[in-house]
C-alpha cells in the first residue's frame, strides 16, 4: 500500500456556544462542527494535526470552551487551538490547561496576554501568531509580537514555515469585515515576511470565506467557517450579512516538496462516482 501523503487540516471560526443554545438564535454551530470532524475522521489520508485558526467560541466563556472540548474529543490527532477576537485567552488556557503550547508565552511580561506558539507539522514548521486585541473585534500586531515572530523566523531560516493568524493582514473588499481587520502591524509584517523566504503560507481565519492574496512574497489565505459564511458583498454599501453557503475546511498537503492546499466542502454529496 502506498504511503499516505503528509497533510494537516485547517478548521476556522466554529463559534461554539454553550450547550443547548444557537448562535444568534439561528445557527447550530455545534452540529456543523460535528459534521466537519466526522468528515475529517472519514478521510482516507488522516491528517497529522488539526489547526483551528480562531473564533473557537462566541463569547469566551468557560461553558463554551467545555462544549468545544467535548466536540473535539473524537479527533485522534493533536489539535492546535488559536484565539480569535471572540475568544478570551485566560479562559482558553484554563479550559485547555493540558494544551501546554497555549502557555508558551505566558511568563514573558511583554506577551503574557497572548497565545503564541511554535509547533512541528511534519516537514513544516508552524508559527502561531496571536492577533487579538482583548475586547475588540479588530486585530493588531504590536512590536512585541512582531519581535517574537522575527526571532522565531531567524532561528530556522532553512525550514519551510507556515505562519498562522486569525485576522488576515490584507484588505478583502468586504467592507464591514475589513473594518475589523488587522489595523496595526500589517505593513511591518509584510516587510518581515519578505525577508524570510522560508515562509510558504500565511493561514488566516476571521473572514468565513476562502480568499487568497500574494503578501510579502508568499501566499496569504483565509479559510471558510465550519458553520455560516460571510456574504460576498463587494460594494461599499453592502450590508453586513451571512448565509448558509456550504461550510468547509482546508487540507494542506505536501506534494513533491511543496505545500498544496485543497478546499474541502462539508456535506453529504453521495458516494464517489467512477469515471467510465
Amino acid at each position: 500500500m502506498p504511503a499516505a501523503p503528509e497533510c494537516f487540516v485547517q478548521l476556522s471560526d466554529p463559534h461554539i456556544v454553550a450547550k443547548g443554545r444557537l448562535l444568534m438564535n439561528e445557527v447550530d454551530t455545534a452540529s456543523y462542527l460535528k459534521r466537519a470532524i466526522a468528515q475529517i475522521m472519514a478521510m482516507d489520508h488522516g491528517p497529522s494535526h488539526v489547526l483551528i485558526t480562531g473564533d473557537l467560541v462566541e463569547r469566551g466563556g468557560l461553558d463554551e470552551y467545555a462544549h468545544l472540548r467535548e466536540l473535539l474529543a473524537p479527533l485522534t490527532c493533536p489539535v492546535l487551538l488559536m484565539p480569535g477576537n471572540h475568544d478570551a485567552v485566560p479562559q482558553l488556557r484554563e479550559a485547555f490547561a493540558d494544551y501546554r503550547y497555549l502557555v508558551c508565552t505566558a511568563h514573558d511580561p511583554s506577551l503574557v496576554g497572548f497565545a503564541l506558539f511554535e509547533a512541528s507539522l511534519g516537514s513544516r514548521r508552524l508559527l502561531a501568531l496571536d492577533t487579538v486585541v482583548p475586547g475588540q473585534p479588530h486585530g493588531s500586531l504590536c512590536a512585541a509580537r512582531l519581535a517574537w515572530l522575527r526571532a522565531q523566523l531567524e532561528a530556522a531560516p532553512g525550514t519551510p514555515t507556515i505562519v498562522a493568524m486569525h485576522h488576515p493582514p490584507f484588505a478583502t473588499g468586504i467592507r464591514h469585515m475589513d473594518d475589523m481587520g488587522l489595523r496595526e502591524g500589517a505593513s511591518d509584517l509584510e516587510a518581515l515576511i519578505r525577508q524570510h523566504p522560508q515562509v510558504e503560507r500565511i493561514l488566516c481565519g476571521h473572514l468565513h470565506r476562502p480568499i487568497t492574496r500574494r503578501f510579502g512574497g508568499t501566499v496569504a489565505m483565509t479559510a471558510p467557517s465550519t458553520a455560516h459564511q460571510i456574504t460576498l458583498g463587494l460594494m461599499p454599501d453592502s450590508p453586513p450579512s451571512f448565509l448558509f453557503e456550504p461550510p468547509g475546511f482546508y487540507v494542506h498537503t505536501v506534494q513533491a516538496g511543496h505545500l498544496v492546499t485543497h478546499l474541502q466542502s462539508v456535506g453529504d454529496f453521495g458516494a464517489p462516482q467512477l469515471f467510465h
